[in-house]
């Protein structure tokens, strides 16, 4: 099995009980229900990472949950990618919040720039190297008069809760397409739908 290159899929957020449920760390929660669903173990590598491999869509899939902060992300991800075969980096998929996609949307892309996340730009530094894929998980503006590394760093309040279960779905959901149709027909099928996703 150790033979087939592998599609690492990390999921961003901040390591500890008194942030596992804030808006940042929307990440860990898809690639908790990915674990989850596929009855998936979690492990801690020499970096101190939680990894987790399973198949999905017949690929071989190394889950990643930093244990860093949010913006060392990048000590924990890149020794795991240099690991693997020099392609590794173009295959990895990374799943994070967005502040600049209104709550409950997600968005798939490849590459660009961070856009002040501070986990993107910590991976993209270490690797020396932007074009993975971008889960990009929408968790809107804050409020008036709060500001934006505050706002992230709390949790989905309880009306919230069926935002933050949508985007835990669809995040699921992009993971999958993207696998096993690639980007340019999971972006299709993920921004063409509406509120909710049947995967």
């Amino acid at each position: 099995m150790h033979s087939r290159k592998v599609r690492i899929i990390v999921g961003l957020g901040n390591h500890g009980k008194a942030y596992c449920r804030h808006r940042h760390n929307i990440g860990f929660m898809v690639v908790d229900k990915i674990a989850a669903e596929a009855g998936a173990k979690w492990a801690t590598n020499r970096e101190r990472t939680l990894v987790s491999e399973l198949e999905i869509e017949g690929e071989r899939v190394l889950l990643v949950k930093p244990q860093t902060f949010m913006n060392l992300s990048g000590k924990a991800v890149g020794p795991i990618v240099r690991r693997e075969d020099h392609e590794a980096a173009s295959r990895m998929i990374v799943i994070h919040d967005e502040l600049d996609i209104a709550a409950g949307k997600v968005k798939l892309k490849v590459g660009g720039g961070d856009g002040g996340h501070k986990g993107i730009r910590s991976i993209a530094d270490s690797l020396r190297f932007r074009d993975f894929f971008r889960v990009r998980l929408g968790i809107g503006r804050p409020p008036v008069g709060a500001a934006p590394d505050q706002f992230v760093l709390t949790s989905f309040a309880p009306d919230e809760l069926s935002v933050c279960n949508q985007l835990i779905d669809k995040g699921c959901y992009a993971v999958s397409m993207i696998i096993s149709q690639g980007l340019d027909k999971a972006q299709m099928l993920l921004h063409g739908q509406k509120e909710t996703v049947n995967s």
